[in-house]
């Protein structure tokens, strides 16, 4: 893709020859990798962002997306990423994930640091690089994939639940800051959801550990069901916003509330 000057708003319109275009960042695996499908399925173009570049290439050509090898925390190359786009209509910032479980006393803070960087200001790199772009589609929408860690702490899980808050209220702040302008911005706050690599790179690769945290419970979220989720909120008329929607498994009532047999 190349860069283009602004399009007037009838160059901007989608046509079979130029379908709506979606950014999903962390789309090499996971809710990312789900997303990805479900907006092709969408009749959406899908721009996969991530850093397996091996990963998100099988998967643009599985949905007849385009890949692109990016590190969201690397701000040059996100922009250098920007300006090879011609247009974007959605964003879902997806790229994300925990690191550790320790309580806050035995916190490794380059753990923390680096779910900051992830987490806050990936969003903040891909959104701002991608905003004009956004806008001058004339109906952008702008998702963050935060988590109800971000509205809920417990313990061990001090650098996640803090990354997540900031990536909440990075997404109310923008939701104030564009009011009148043409984009949506709508947060995603999914509970407890099994994908093949959270857990696992949380616990540093311990699998026993990985799958403790699903222990007993019957149906936790899958990363199709939260993909769902999203393509539904995208998908809602330009005039409907959804600000914040959380969504569990039936047998996670809160953080700290989980049914297991």
């Amino acid at each position: 893709m190349t860069a283009t000057a602004t399009a007037t708003a009838s160059e901007r319109r989608p046509t079979a020859e130029r379908p709506r275009t979606a950014v999903v960042t962390g789309a090499s695996s996971g809710i990312g990798a789900a997303t990805a499908r479900r907006l092709a399925s969408e009749g959406y173009h899908v721009v996969l962002a991530a850093r397996r570049t091996d990963r998100i290439k099988e998967l643009a050509d599985e949905i007849g997306g385009t890949a692109y090898t990016l590190d969201v925390t690397d701000e040059t190359a996100v922009a250098e990423f920007a300006g090879r786009l011609d247009r974007v209509d959605v964003l879902v910032n997806n790229a994300g994930g925990a690191l550790g479980s320790e309580p806050v006393a035995d916190a490794d803070p380059a753990e923390w640091r680096r779910m900051y960087e992830v987490n806050v200001l990936g969003v903040l790199h891909v959104t701002r690089a991608l905003l004009p772009k956004l806008t001058a589609s004339g109906d952008g929408t702008v998702l963050i994939v935060s988590s109800t860690a971000g509205h809920g702490a417990y313990e061990g899980g001090g650098g996640y639940a803090a990354a997540k808050f900031a990536a909440h209220a990075l997404a109310v702040t923008l939701r104030l800051e564009l009011c009148g302008a043409p984009v949506r911005v709508i947060e995603i706050a999914p509970g407890m959801v099994r994908t093949e690599e959270f857990a696992l790179n949380r616990f540093r690769g311990d699998r026993t550990a990985a799958d403790r945290v699903y222990a007993g419970v019957a149906m936790p979220l899958t990363a199709d069901d939260v993909a769902d989720t999203i393509a539904w909120s995208v998908t809602r008329p330009s005039h409907v916003n959804i600000d914040l929607l959380v969504v569990r498994p039936r047998a996670q009532a809160a953080q700290h509330k989980v049914h297991r047999t």
